[in-house]
């Protein structure tokens, strides 16, 4: 098998089903449209726009114009409106697809990836009042403590940095001790 063919396999490895229909029913209640029978998640996908409108339906204003026709240039504009629609909203650039991955299909769990990552995102917005996709992530738990709380904490030694008390070298023989024979 050559290396291309391996890599392709590996990236269609990661590709998960289950998770695409999820993302795709997101997208369909989002837009209040079902995707059209008998086309693929990724053709539909493809060409952008349904992307870019999800997006301005998200957070309105986002991409303020979707191409719809103009040849592959144009369609790859849109993807790239998205991609940077998606960097403004709060999504990690670590998150966001390339353009090659969806146009040229080469990764579309990437892809998918990318719109969990969008879903989640929505959670941290009150303004969108759709359904979130994936799980809520984290928020953070800072904590604030008086000088005298802080200063009590100097004094103990953390359970982290261990205890040697009543610790010696007794019993330290490992193995079998060493015999000296003494010649005659």
């Amino acid at each position: 098998m050559s290396l291309e063919r391996a890599v392709r396999a590996k990236i269609a490895s990661k590709r998960d089903p289950l998770q695409d229909k999820e993302a795709q029913e997101w997208v369909e209640t989002i837009l209040g449209r079902k995707f059209p029978a008998g086309v693929a998640y990724e053709d539909y996908l493809r060409d952008g726009v349904v992307l870019c409108e999800l997006i301005n339906k998200i957070k309105p204003g986002s991409v303020n114009k979707i191409n719809t026709s103009g040849g592959d240039f144009k369609m790859m504009e849109n993807i790239n409106k998205f991609q940077a629609a998606c960097k403004a909203y709060g999504v990690s650039d670590l998150d966001v697809f390339q353009t090659v991955d969806l146009w040229e299909k080469k990764d579309i769990a990437m892809v998918t990836t990318t719109l969990f990552a969008l879903g989640r995102e929505t959670y941290r917005h009150p303004e969108f009042t759709g359904p979130s996709l994936g799980p809520k992530p984290s928020e953070e738990c800072k904590r604030e403590f008086s000088d005298d709380v802080l200063n009590a904490g100097q004094s103990i030694i953390g359970l982290q940095a261990g205890s040697n008390k009543g610790a010696t070298q007794a019993g330290q023989n490992m193995g079998a001790s060493r015999k000296i024979l003494l010649g005659k």
